[in-house]
C-alpha cells in the first residue's frame, strides 16, 4: 500500500511540476523597451505633447512594466539610461517645450531619438518630468523636462558615455532632468 501511495504522490508531483502548478510557471506580462529609431524622417509633422510626471508614469506595478528610463552610475555621477542601460543625451540646439526636435536629417543617424510606444512610460529614479513629442515619422520621442532625449550611435554597451560633450552640443541627462555638461578636459 505504501509503495502505491508513494508512486501516486510522485506522479502527482511530476504532473504538477510539468503543468506549472509548482510555482515556476504562470503567465508573464510582455514589456516594451525603447529602441533607437534607425530610419531617416520624412517631412516634418506637427508635434504633440503628452507631459506626465515621473510619479504618474511609475504608478503601474513594477512587475507589470519594465522601466523604460532609469538611473545608473557613471564616472560623471548618476545619469539617465534606458531599460537596457544605454545612456541618453540632450541636444543643446533643442528648445525646451518647443514640441520638436532640432536633430533632423543626417543627425538622426548618429543620434537616434529615444522612443516609446507607451502613453505612460515607466521610470525608476528619474525625477524630471517625463513627456513625449511626435517624431516626423509618427513615433513618440521621450522628453525629460520638456527636452527630447537621444541615443548616441557609437555607444555600443550599457554604461558607454561616448557621446558626452560631442561638438559641445551633446550632454548626458541627470535624474533631475538637468543637463550634465562635460567637465574641463573630458
Amino acid at each position: 500500500m505504501k509503495k502505491h501511495l508513494s508512486i501516486g504522490l510522485s506522479a502527482f508531483a511530476l504532473a504538477a511540476l510539468l503543468s506549472g502548478c509548482a510555482g515556476g510557471g504562470g503567465t508573464t506580462t510582455p514589456t516594451t523597451a525603447a529602441a533607437p529609431a534607425t530610419s531617416a524622417p520624412a517631412a516634418s509633422a506637427p508635434a504633440t505633447s503628452a507631459p506626465m510626471t515621473s510619479a504618474a508614469a511609475s504608478s503601474a506595478p513594477a512587475s507589470a512594466m519594465a522601466a523604460e528610463l532609469k538611473v545608473a552610475e557613471s564616472k560623471l555621477g548618476p545619469i539617465v539610461v534606458d531599460g537596457k542601460g544605454m545612456s541618453v543625451y540632450y541636444f543643446t540646439k533643442d528648445t525646451k517645450d518647443s514640441e520638436t526636435s532640432a536633430c533632423t536629417g543626417g543627425c538622426i543617424t548618429n543620434w537616434p531619438p529615444v522612443v516609446t510606444t507607451s502613453d505612460a512610460p515607466a521610470v525608476e529614479g528619474v525625477t524630471g518630468t517625463l513627456g513625449t513629442i511626435s517624431t516626423p515619422d509618427g513615433k513618440k520621442q521621450l522628453t525629460i523636462n520638456g527636452m527630447p532625449v537621444y541615443y548616441f550611435a557609437k555607444d555600443k554597451a550599457a554604461g558607454d558615455i561616448l557621446g558626452q560633450g560631442v561638438n559641445s552640443t551633446w550632454n548626458l541627462v541627470a535624474p533631475s532632468g538637468e543637463m550634465i555638461t562635460a567637465p574641463a578636459g573630458y
